[in-house]
């Protein structure tokens, strides 16, 4: 009796579920959910068994209690959002959020604008295209000794190399991607007696999404990875300090910590704005095929 009351129970959640988020969506979810959940698995067995000593692997518990460990001298709110460094792992997320948010806002657009005026010539497009691939060549890792040397350790250099990688990948696709766009679209519209803003807005600009949308994933992950890799040699707060930190301590929980916040950052970057924009461009205006 109890085994079939609990089958009735997990029936009704599921078509609640398939209700609520539509059967495809819900599918997409729980395959999405397995390779984590087999990783934690795996993870919690091995603090089980034994298999590799905590200096290596710590356990959940472990990872989960350096959260308040690292916050419990925090003396409030105010101070939280002010960086004290009491608050240390706010501290460090904020710090590195401050740097994506102002790399990115100042970066994208750059890039993107830039780009799209240089795709527009195409003698000028041909003649930047190897300036491109030089810079992009280079990763953002290799400025940081450089940038070291320039701006000393601290927000300046942890800035620059994100900008740094975050400019030169937008700008390089959407230069690429205007120069995907048929000229015959461009004559079109100046016949009908458009401007060029017109020409910009309706035709370079969406025919140049998608390799824009993809320089977007692109400048946001190799960029994050750079500003943690910079943080962790040339900063002095951030997660990638904060990992570069714990590591020489072997406090190897908070690293642990560190590597998962940056991972579901990034995830919830891609998921929830990424993607979104994706949709509502590329996909909106026919620009990919979406099989139904």
């Amino acid at each position: 009796m109890g085994a079939y009351s609990t089958m009735i129970v997990l029936s009704r959640l599921s078509v609640a579920l398939q209700r609520r988020f539509g059967r495809q969506k819900l599918r997409k979810i729980v395959l999405g959910s397995i390779p984590f959940l087999v990783l934690v698995a795996i993870w919690h067995a091995n603090t089980v068994f034994g298999w590799l000593p905590p200096v290596f692997v710590p356990a959940i518990g472990e990872v989960w209690d350096a959260i308040f460990f690292l916050q419990e001298d925090c003396p409030g709110f105010v101070p939280l959002i002010q960086l004290d460094n009491d608050c240390m792992m706010t501290t460090h997320i904020l710090s590195s959020l401050g740097r994506v948010i102002l790399a990115t806002v100042v970066g994208l657009p750059a890039g993107i604008a830039l780009g799209i005026l240089a795709g527009m010539n195409r003698p000028i497009s041909k003649f930047l295209e190897p300036v491109g691939v030089f810079a992009n060549s280079i990763s953002g890792i290799a400025w940081i000794p450089l940038a070291i040397v320039w701006f000393g350790v601290g927000w300046v250099t942890t800035l620059f190399i994100m900008l740094n990688t975050i400019f030169w990948l937008m700008f390089f696709n959407s230069m690429l991607g205007v120069r995907s766009v048929a000229k015959v679209y461009e004559d079109s519209i100046l016949t009908m007696g458009g401007s060029r803003w017109d020409v910009i807005t309706q035709v370079y600009l969406p025919g140049a999404m998608p390799s824009i949308i993809t320089g977007m994933r692109m400048s946001m992950g190799f960029g994050w990875r750079a500003l943690i890799a910079a943080e962790m040699i040339g900063g002095d707060s951030g997660l990638g300090f904060m990992i570069f930190t714990s590591a020489a301590e072997f406090k190897i929980e908070e690293v642990f910590l560190g590597v998962i916040i940056m991972a579901l950052i990034f995830m919830a970057t891609d998921r929830y704005l990424l993607a979104p924009l994706e949709k509502w461009t590329v996909e909106r205006w026919g620009l990919v095929w979406k099989p139904t």
